[in-house]
């Protein structure tokens, strides 16, 4: 598969440019040395691998093309779920990431088509505000966004790819990396990339997501098949990065930590500190990574200890939230 008029640049060494130019974001090694052998310890006892995903009580069982567009739905959304302070919203009691899979399939026992792109491509302002109603009255962040996000995906299905993205998948050779370039080179909301003192970084943390959650729905076979998997990131979110710094991993200046401290803080996409974070993010997992291979030569990607961080954060939500503040931005790319 090639790719004319590419947009693509390479996540992971536009990232180390930028670690290597940072001055409020450092990596520290001592950190990663103890990161690696606290996963590597708690991935093998606990067998954490592909399996979790479909233990998620939200997310699919059966892994078929009905699964795929069920995932391509949900990760066009994927985006921008942490709440206004005491303004947390809700969906059937779940929050954040899961109150979004809860409102699909909602929207799905009602009988409403929202994962198939002749629908949704065309849904209308009110239909998307009814589907997306809270538990609480608090409006879903970045609503109209999201609707303008999903109208563009199901088109450019439609437009480019039969209406399917499993045919987008059946023209990349088993590839992730050729997935994540017709990606990037066809939704434009999924072309997550920036400028940082003159160089073009890219972190691509939605189009990397879609990607990771069909090979673990589909436990690596079949659609979920990519020989080169290993080659994607982690997802450069606002969660790892917490994670990341609350285990010493990454540190950041003291400039950058009397800014996270203040919960009104906001920070505009493609702002240097932003940059910086999801940058070392990307590199401190990539190290992690080959630092657990180093150990015990253990079969380990940047996705599974992607996973494994941020259900680690989710499990340990109050203690971490306490003690190390997230960075908050308001954008379609995370």
């Amino acid at each position: 598969m090639s790719e004319n008029n590419s947009y693509f640049i390479d996540p992971l060494s536009s990232s180390e440019i930028v670690v290597n130019l940072a001055t409020n974001v450092v990596i520290k090694d001592d950190g990663i040395q103890l990161m690696a052998q606290k996963l590597k310890d708690d991935i093998e006892s606990n067998k954490y691998s592909t399996h979790v995903w479909k233990e998620h009580v939200l997310h699919p069982k059966v892994a078929d093309k009905s699964t795929i567009d069920w995932i391509f739905v949900v990760d066009s959304l994927n985006f921008s779920f942490w709440p206004n302070p005491r303004h947390e919203y809700t969906i059937e009691g779940q929050v954040g990431y899961w109150a979004l899979c809860a409102a699909i399939n909602r929207a799905l026992d009602k009988g409403i088509a929202i994962t198939d792109p002749k629908y949704y491509s065309q849904i209308s302002e009110e239909d998307f505000k009814q589907i997306f109603a809270t538990d609480n009255g608090f409006e879903i962040p970045l609503l109209k966004e999201r609707l303008q996000v999903l109208r563009e995906s199901g088109r450019v299905l439609i437009e480019k790819f039969g209406g399917s993205f499993v045919n987008c998948i059946e023209i990349c050779d088993s590839k992730a990396t050729n997935l994540l370039k017709l990606i990037v080179n066809n939704f434009e909301s999924f072309r997550d990339q920036t400028l940082y003192k003159g160089y073009k970084v890219s972190f691509y943390k939605r189009a990397q997501i879609l990607i990771s959650d069909i090979w673990a729905a589909f436990e690596g076979q079949g659609f979920g098949h990519f020989y080169d998997i290993n080659d994607l990131t982690m997802f450069a979110d606002y969660r790892i990065p917490q994670v990341l710094a609350h285990f010493n991993v990454i540190e950041y200046s003291q400039q950058l930590r009397d800014l996270l401290k203040d919960e009104n803080h906001l920070l505009k996409s493609g702002n240097e500190y932003e940059v910086e974070i999801r940058a070392a993010s990307v590199v401190a997992v990539h190290r992690i990574q080959q630092k657990i291979r180093d150990l015990d030569n253990t079969s380990i990607n940047s996705i599974i200890i992607d996973f494994y961080l941020w259900d680690y954060r989710r499990n340990n939500a109050k203690q971490i939230d306490e003690s190390t503040p997230f960075h908050r931005v308001r954008h379609i790319y995370y």
